[in-house]
């Protein structure tokens, strides 16, 4: 078992890009229900406030490392994860090996036709891979009964939900045990990046951890949302003093 660091009391593994992925594939291979989360400082400090989202992270059967606050974080403690699992990379990697295994898939989430476009995207750039289904995130709860029986009766090993955190976390672990043994990975903004109509920041500033800089550059609207950074660095420093 891969060691576990705790940031701001949320469980998050010490895995690689590879572990990861691995990870994914040996639970679909003993077809059990399973849910991957992808942490953030953003993410964590929402659960700071949000006790539901703290109890499925914690209940989480894999959360890695998505994000350069998170591996800050660790430091502070005197350790280090292995390498940042971004969301967005771990998704593609698990659809190249969809291709080698011909791994059923289905995408739900995003703004109508994009989820669609990131399929097809996708299947140019790694190969061709089942798709059994894709929905958007726009739905009525009158229609969540059919979309889950719909994600059940398309027997997909690998299900992405796009509806933001938390609310993808939530009914994920809402609804975990209806969806069939599939493996479901909350991924928030992948479908936009991989339909092309959200950039993601040079390789650089990736390497140097200023992904968060650049988005804010691209996105002035994130603004408030960025307000979760400074807080975090607060807390990681002060604990529970803060």
């Amino acid at each position: 078992m891969e060691e576990t660091i705790e940031i701001l009391s949320v469980p998050v593994r010490n895995v690689s890009m590879d572990e990861a992925t691995d990870f994914v594939f040996s639970r679909i291979a003993e077809g059990r229900a399973t849910t991957v989360a992808t942490a953030n400082a953003e993410m964590i400090m929402r659960a700071k406030e949000d006790h539901e989202l703290a109890r499925i992270l914690a209940e989480a059967d894999l959360v890695v490392p998505d994000g350069a606050g998170v591996l800050w974080a660790a430091e502070q403690q005197g350790k280090h994860f292995k390498e940042r699992v971004a969301g967005v990379d771990l998704a593609c990697r698990i659809m190249a090996r969809c291709v080698e295994r011909q791994t059923k898939v289905y995408f739900f989430g995003g703004a109508p036709g994009i989820a669609e476009k990131a399929a097809r995207n996708m299947k140019e750039s790694v190969g061709e891979f089942p798709v059994v289904g894709i929905r958007s995130g726009f739905f009525t709860p009158e229609e969540e009964p059919k979309i889950i029986e719909d994600i059940r009766n398309s027997g997909a090993s690998v299900l992405f939900v796009a509806l933001g955190v938390p609310k993808q976390e939530k009914w994920i672990h809402r609804h975990l045990y209806e969806l069939g043994p599939c493996v479901c990975m909350g991924v928030g903004g992948t479908f936009d990046v991989l339909a092309g109509h959200v950039c993601r920041a040079p390789k650089w500033m990736q390497e140097h951890r200023l992904e968060w800089l650049y988005r804010l550059y691209k996105e002035p609207s994130r603004a408030m949302r960025m307000l979760a950074l400074p807080k975090f660095v607060v807390a990681v420093k002060f604990g529970s003093r803060v």
